[in-house]
């Protein structure tokens, strides 16, 4: 029995690590948001602690990225936005006047992502089920299924930690304007965190479902999953 639990179960963790790869843009997507914030810092570094050729220099190179994406056949819509996010970060900067203030949208973005995931597990509509519900066609099935319910829940919470952990690391460099340990925490917390947040919570939802579970591909009723 427990040999045949592990037989469903391991398609199941393979569909975990490759859905949410590809819904984050994969490896590719995080390089490719992490070389603008480096960028900056360089430029700044270089320019003698210069906001406007830090900021001037983040924008050309997403301009750069974004176009080499699109005539790579990547979606338009992601590319705009990318490009927005690293406008906006170099607007606040300039606005500002502060080279750390170009992480500030970052910041922000992380904890609005780490209160968002951790309301959806209280509602009990965790944000992983969601997702993957999504990706995998399954809408709101998965709901229904009292061990999928709770896999996706467990499995939730590493992702709340991820988003908490860029809270507080880019929230205390920002606070005691580290700019250049901004940079390069942009750049470890970015592809290095998600491919450990993606191990861990596949990990989780995986051993968080019984041994007889068909996997998340497939949802169970209620009355079965009881059973």
């Amino acid at each position: 029995m427990r040999q045949g639990g592990n037989v469903q179960h391991t398609p199941s963790a393979t569909v975990e690590h490759e859905s949410l790869a590809g819904l984050l843009g994969g490896r590719r997507g995080a390089v490719d948001a992490s070389l603008p914030p480096l960028t900056f810092v360089l430029a700044w570094l270089v320019s003698g602690h210069s906001v406007v050729w830090g900021a001037g220099a983040a924008i050309a190179v997403s301009t750069v990225i974004g176009v080499f994406r699109l005539l790579r056949g990547q979606k338009a819509r992601a590319v705009v936005l990318s490009l927005a996010a690293v406008v906006v970060a170099s607007a606040i900067a300039l606005y500002t006047g502060r080279a750390q203030d170009f992480f500030l949208l970052q910041l922000f973005a992380n904890m609005a992502s780490a209160l968002v995931w951790a309301g959806s597990i209280v509602l009990r509509w965790p944000m992983l089920g969601v997702v993957l519900g999504a990706v995998l066609g399954q809408r709101t099935r998965w709901r229904r299924d009292p061990d999928l319910l709770r896999a996706h829940s467990l499995a939730s919470w590493v992702w709340v930690g991820q988003y908490t952990v860029r809270v507080v690391v880019f929230g205390a460099l920002w606070a005691t304007g580290h700019v250049v340990s901004l940079g390069v925490a942009r750049a470890v917390l970015t592809w290095p965190l998600v491919a450990l947040c993606l191990a861990v919570s596949g990990w989780v939802l995986h051993r968080a479902l019984p041994d007889d579970h068909p996997g998340i591909r497939h949802p169970r009723p209620a009355q079965r999953a009881e059973d």
